[in-house]
């Protein structure tokens, strides 16, 4: 559905995207994780034709960007870092007005905003104005705008940067629900939680090119085993291990037997957080520095 071949954008001397490839089946959730300047907006700016590339190709259900943007933006849908719905009009009177731009069916405008207002449980505020509305709500209503035409990729930049633990859960279950429906998406993101829970894939990036993909899992297993924490009065002991029961087990037994004081135990498990340490360097909301870019196989 997306495909990104050697990408390439740069601000003066400044290169943005350095040769970034990826790709996105159809269906399928990818997100793209990395630090402050990392690429990210840059290439979902391209990718929505807001942009020109400087080299390299980029095509959205088998259309290119620079050649046949109206085809794309007919494919897409976006919803960027802050919502663009108009605090003085309604939420339904957004709905209506963007299901008229979109030109949608007259029997689809009349029945379209009203579901997607009780989807996203915003049918009790739908005639309340915008400007009325929490920023968990405005996020709510901008995405609803989104999915009003049944775009078959949907672009989702940090759509849940500034809001609380839980308004960013309430959107979640929403986007979950556009991806149960058929809907792919491209979503960009510094939260690990956000990728972990939503993205088949997670492509990392770094000074504007993928330097790791793969399920979280897979990113995970490639970081390290896990381990058995011991905390004992002289410090912190570690033991590798698969994660099992018995195996875990195994390795409470063992300590039993060295007659091992411990104050405390714990399973820990490689996280994304570890995943940016090894690649990067940095956690990752830090903002990159000039150094070069670095693969798993670089950081062992």
């Amino acid at each position: 559905m997306i495909t990104i071949r050697g990408l390439r954008k740069a601000y003066g001397d400044h290169a943005v995207l350095d040769g970034l490839d990826l790709d996105v089946a159809q269906g399928e959730v990818v997100a793209l994780l990395g630090p402050n300047g990392a690429g990210k907006t840059t290439t979902v700016r391209i990718l929505s034709t807001l942009l020109a590339p400087d080299e390299g190709t980029v095509t959205v259900a088998g259309h290119d960007v620079v050649r046949e943007p109206a085809r794309v933006r007919a494919a897409i849908s976006l919803t960027g870092q802050f919502a663009a719905v108009d605090s003085l009009l309604t939420g339904e009177e957004n709905l209506h007005l963007m299901a008229r731009l979109a030109h949608l069916s007259r029997a689809e405008r009349r029945t379209r905003p009203a579901a997607l207002l009780e989807l996203f449980d915003l049918t009790d505020a739908a005639r309340r104005p915008v400007k009325t509305y929490s920023g968990g709500m405005r996020r709510r209503l901008d995405l609803a705008v989104s999915l009003l035409s049944r775009p078959q990729v949907l672009v989702l930049d940090e759509p849940t940067t500034g809001l609380d633990p839980r308004s960013r859960n309430a959107l979640w279950a929403v986007i979950e629900d556009a991806v149960a429906a058929g809907t792919t998406v491209l979503l960009t993101t510094q939260y690990l939680e956000e990728a972990d829970r939503l993205a088949d894939r997670v492509a990392v990036v770094d000074h504007g090119r993928v330097i790791a993909s793969g399920t979280a899992d897979e990113l995970k297993r490639q970081v390290g085993a896990a381990q058995v924490e011991l905390t004992t009065p002289t410090g912190v002991e570690r033991v590798e291990t698969d994660g099992s029961v018995p195996d875990v087990r195994r390795i409470l037994a063992d300590v039993e037997r060295r007659g091992l004081v411990v104050e405390r135990w714990q399973v820990r498990t490689p996280t994304l957080d570890d995943v940016f340490l090894t690649l990067t360097g940095q956690p990752a909301d830090a903002v990159p520095d000039a150094a070069p870019t670095r693969t798993l196989q670089e950081t062992r």
